[in-house]
């Protein structure tokens, strides 16, 4: 796979990396798990040369960090680009782990060391500041990340679902390396104001859900599509009347994929890949078919006539989540 890299000075990776979330969290929750297949999975993603790897505290939570460091304990974390997350889990009264924000320095502090040890490695090479905790200043939040980043324990830090003015301010505080957020052909959001903020200021765009979570491959045509169990369900875009509109638009990159021998996710990757230098989309996948799949769509080229084509796709029906 062709490489670029987290900004001008950051790290090297392969044009598209793996979103390990949906291996323990959110996607069809009622199926179980083959945790040798997805330890594969993960193998084969950096074998194709997808090495930046995603994951998070809270996908589980805890669990998606503790598979994904049992992973690379078999091998290959010389390979991986390693990013984590944290800000979106927090404990309740009993100390348990539970969804909530929680930007607080102390938490940060102590949340890296424990996302360290359940991915077995002495640093990652992002740490992200998850979701921004409106009731803590982020110049605070992103003190305690450039802290990892001192003490070694994190070679880089990076802000997810921000605004211009929020990075801005925590660029006051340390150098961000790369924004995540929803990116892809039914999500754009961001390309009025944060995208073009990154391009000038040489940041690396993450998106996730680069596929519509999953909606932009063409497998959901009706909402019994979805497995039981599956967080798609509560979401507005996938509801029956919604998804009646918005068959139309994964109709339109279908057409497309055949008319050049592509898949659709390959069209709808390649779109994404399209939007600049340093954007590095970042599909999940728990089957080694689609982990292919992915991988093939940096291959993918799209022409200008293309990408008008796609361009000019309509906003889906129904808000991003709910």
């Amino acid at each position: 796979m062709r490489t670029t890299t987290l900004g001008p000075d950051g790290p090297e990776v392969g044009v598209i990396g793996l979103g390990c979330m949906g291996m323990s969290f959110g996607y069809d929750q009622a199926t179980p798990r083959d945790e040798a297949e997805l330890i594969s999975v993960i193998h084969q993603a950096l074998d194709q040369g997808m090495t930046l790897l995603d994951t998070s505290d809270v996908y589980g939570p805890l669990t998606n960090e503790e598979l994904l460091g049992r992973a690379l304990a078999q091998g290959g974390r010389e390979r991986a680009v390693l990013a984590t997350k944290v800000g979106a889990l927090t404990r309740n009264a009993q100390g348990e782990p539970v969804p909530g924000l929680n930007n607080r320095p102390e938490h940060i502090r102590r949340s890296i060391d424990e996302s360290l040890g359940r991915l077995g490695t002495d640093h990652v090479d992002l740490y992200y500041l998850h979701r921004v905790d409106p009731s803590v200043p982020i110049e605070e939040s992103v003190g305690a990340l450039a802290e990892a980043v001192e003490a070694g324990k994190a070679r880089a830090i990076g802000l997810s679902e921000v605004n211009v003015e929020q990075i801005k301010r925590a660029q006051s505080v340390h150098p961000v390396t790369a924004v995540q957020s929803e990116l892809s052909l039914w999500t754009r959001d961001w390309m009025t104001e944060v995208l073009p903020y990154c391009k000038e200021q040489g940041i690396a765009f993450v998106p996730y859900s680069p596929l519509g979570k999953g909606f932009l491959t063409g497998r959901f045509t009706s909402f019994d599509d979805l497995p039981q169990d599956d967080f798609r369900r509560g979401l507005a875009r996938f509801q029956q009347d919604a998804l009646r509109v918005n068959f139309a638009l994964a109709e339109k990159v279908r057409q497309l994929a055949e008319r050049i021998g592509a898949t659709p996710a390959q069209v709808a990757l390649a779109w994404v890949l399209a939007q600049g230098e340093y954007v590095v989309p970042i599909p999940g996948t728990k089957t080694p078919k689609y982990l292919l799949d992915n991988a093939g769509a940096a291959d993918v080229q799209l022409s200008a006539e293309d990408l008008a084509e796609l361009d000019a796709l309509p906003t889906p029906q129904g808000g991003r989540y709910y």
